[in-house]
């Protein structure tokens, strides 16, 4: 998965602009997600890419680059 193709899906499900949506954007703080956001984003990664990611982790992956990188490392 490339970073483009994990942008369009954090873009999509969040309804966040494309142009927030950099490797340092944090989740919270940043795309204002919460934490029904971060499940529906962690599914729809997951029905792209097959890689779920733990809720114990996810919790600890702040920022776009955390999860890209997590992602990237389990494929």
């Amino acid at each position: 998965m490339t970073f483009e193709e994990m942008k369009k899906i954090v873009v999509d499900t969040l309804n966040c602009d494309e142009d927030k949506v950099t490797m340092e954007a944090s989740l919270t703080e940043d795309l204002e997600a919460d934490s029904l956001d971060a499940v529906e984003l962690n599914m729809a990664l997951e029905d792209a890419c097959g890689v779920s990611i733990p809720d114990e982790e996810l919790a600890k992956l702040k920022t776009v680059g955390d999860i890209y990188n997590y992602i990237t490392a389990h494929i």
